[in-house]
């Protein structure tokens, strides 16, 4: 039979167990009832990390926006050249080379024409005369001729150039005495009257047949076309003084 003290002793320990109980559980409780704020904090940051894409486009599109106009002139293209000035200098450019074309058939047709009369007169060069180029340049000649032995030029050696201009044989050539003569139809500048070196002229006309003219010039003058009108006074008024003269610059200049 237990005594009173002891039934007492465990009353009371019975509510202090209780207590005891009470108080071991409430931390679990503690930790129960924090556990949702827990949870809201886990909320309010997946808020954040959600809302921060939107956040970031946002700043991109700003960011983006602000950029385009600093580099919107950077793209911006050159002026382009105004188009009639590019028109007029192609024109130009294109009528050039046409022009050139004309110039270098024209120079080719010459100079086969030179190079054909060249064979011509060195095969059968006329009565005392001879002709051919000076070098290599194909219309620039040189051209000697010998006296008649009917004139007062008998004896001497007459030099004479002759320059063959691009357009020959439509252009006449042009022949000069560097031997200085007495002649009412040649000059002191060795310049030269005869009718086919001027307005007589013909294509048809070849070197060979002009030395041929200019060797008949020196048998028979013609006083009524002259250069120098002192000699062809002389030659019609007295014949004789002019051939003693004609003589004298023959021995003086052409006689080597």
């Amino acid at each position: 039979m237990s005594s009173p003290s002891s039934s007492a002793a465990a009353s009371s320990s019975a509510p202090a167990a209780d207590v005891a109980s009470n108080v071991a559980s409430a931390p679990r409780e503690g930790a129960a009832l924090s556990s949702p704020q827990v949870v809201v904090l886990d909320d309010k940051d997946s808020q954040a990390s959600a809302e921060s894409p939107n956040t970031d486009r946002a700043g991109n599109e700003a960011a983006a926006s602000s950029a385009a106009p600093a580099a919107a002139p950077a793209s911006e293209p050159a002026p382009a050249p105004a188009p009639a000035p590019v028109a007029a200098k192609a024109s130009t450019t294109s009528a050039k080379p046409k022009k050139r074309a004309t110039a270098s058939s024209s120079l080719s047709s010459s100079a086969k024409r030179i190079q054909k009369e060249l064979a011509e007169i060195s095969l059968d060069p006329p009565s005392n005369c001879s002709a051919g180029p000076k070098g290599d340049n194909l219309y620039e000649w040189v051209s000697t001729i010998v006296g008649p032995g009917d004139s007062p030029y008998s004896g001497g050696v007459f030099f004479l150039d002759i320059h063959f201009p691009q357009e020959y044989p439509f252009k006449p050539p042009k022949i000069i005495f560097r031997t200085r003569i007495y002649h009412c139809n040649i000059n002191s500048q060795g310049q030269i009257c005869l009718d086919i070196l001027k307005d007589n002229w013909s294509p048809a006309l070849t070197i060979s047949k002009v030395l041929l003219s200019i060797c008949s010039l020196l048998t028979d003058p013609n006083p009524a076309d002259p250069l120098v009108h002192s000699i062809a006074q002389q030659l019609i008024n007295n014949r004789s003084e002019h051939d003693a003269t004609a003589k004298e610059w023959t021995k003086r200049y052409a006689c080597c």
